[in-house]
This record gives C-alpha cells, sequence and structure tokens, in this order.
C-alpha cells in the first residue's frame, strides 16, 4: 500500500471520529490541553488497535465483523447519542470532558468498527505486516487529529449555542447510528 492511499484511507476512517468529538464536545465549558490530548490519544489507540486485530484475525472475524459492525456501530451510538440528548434536554449545566472517561471509550469503540472490518479486509487481501504498518501509522496520527479538530470545533459550537448543542449532537449521533443500519 502506497503512503498516499495509506493517509486517503485513514482519513475515511476518522470521519465519524471527528464528527462524535465535534458533536460530544459541545458542552465542555473550557479546553484543558491535556484532556484534549488524552481523549485523541484514546480514539487513536482504539482505531488502531481494532484496525490490527481485524488484520490479526483476517478471515476468521470476517463474516462476523461483517454482519455485526453495523447493529454493533448502531447501538454504541445509539447510547452515546441518547445519553447526550437526555442531558441536554434536562438542562444540565456542568461541563464534561466528553461525558466521562466511559463516554470517551464507548464512542472510540463506536467510531472504530470500520477499522476493525478494514483491517480484517487487508489480511484477507494478504496484505503483508510490512505493508500493513503504513495504513497503521496513518490511522493513529489521522485519528488523533481529527479529535483534536473536533473538540476545538464542538467547544466553539457549545459556546454559541449552548445546551441546544449538545442536544443537536445527540441527534446527530443516533442519526449517524441509524445510517449505520442502511
Amino acid at each position: 500500500m502506497q503512503l498516499w492511499e495509506a493517509i486517503l484511507l485513514a482519513v475515511s476512517l476518522c470521519a465519524d471520529c471527528f464528527a462524535v468529538t465535534l458533536c460530544s464536545s459541545t458542552t465542555l465549558k473550557r479546553i484543558r490541553w491535556s484532556n484534549v490530548l488524552l481523549i485523541a490519544v484514546i480514539f487513536a489507540v482504539i482505531q488502531t488497535g481494532l484496525l490490527v486485530l481485524g488484520w490479526l484475525f483476517g478471515s476468521l472475524l470476517a463474516s462476523f465483523v461483517i454482519k455485526a459492525s453495523h447493529v454493533i456501530g448502531f447501538l454504541l451510538l445509539l447510547y452515546v447519542g441518547g445519553s447526550m440528548l437526555l442531558e441536554g434536554i434536562r438542562g444540565k449545566e456542568e461541563g464534561r470532558d466528553l461525558n466521562g472517561l466511559w463516554h470517551i471509550i464507548i464512542g472510540g469503540i463506536a467510531t472504530s468498527i470500520d477499522a476493525l472490518a478494514v483491517g480484517t479486509s487487508q489480511s484477507i487481501e494478504g496484505q503483508p505486516w510490512e505493508g500493513f504498518i503504513p495504513l497503521a501509522v496513518s490511522v493513529f496520527v489521522v485519528t488523533a487529529l481529527s479529535a483534536v479538530l473536533g473538540i476545538c470545533g464542538g467547544k466553539a459550537l457549545g459556546t454559541k449555542i449552548g445546551r441546544w448543542a449538545e442536544i443537536l449532537g445527540g441527534l446527530v449521533l443516533i442519526g449517524i447510528g441509524v445510517s449505520f443500519l442502511f
């Protein structure tokens, strides 16, 4: 795999990561860069980890990943989006770091199911480990950058429209989850 192909694939894999961090960070009252970097690393580790796991298990997991990925992604995003929606409607005012560590992990997994499928397909296609490394590195770097951009953008959006941003963000995440089913 060429480096430019790896980067393009990484960008496509992290689009939902960007959307989740953008929507989920709308309620942050202030940004601490240590938290932003921690969230970015968690998302990047989960995304890259599932990509590598998919490659390692290859054809063994292929049929399961293809059958279950849409439902798993839907349920995880429904959980995160539904939580955001309910808290936005209730009007809680405290700032949260993407709804806490548990929601960061759930969001990271929800946005990385497709990486598991991509890793699996790379393995099935016979991609050797040496050719797979550029993709794994690209996915890690691009996912971390997209999370940082999503958090910063979500913070700016949340400052402008307040709790309505959380309600809108929850609805968007539920909508992304529903789209996984079709």
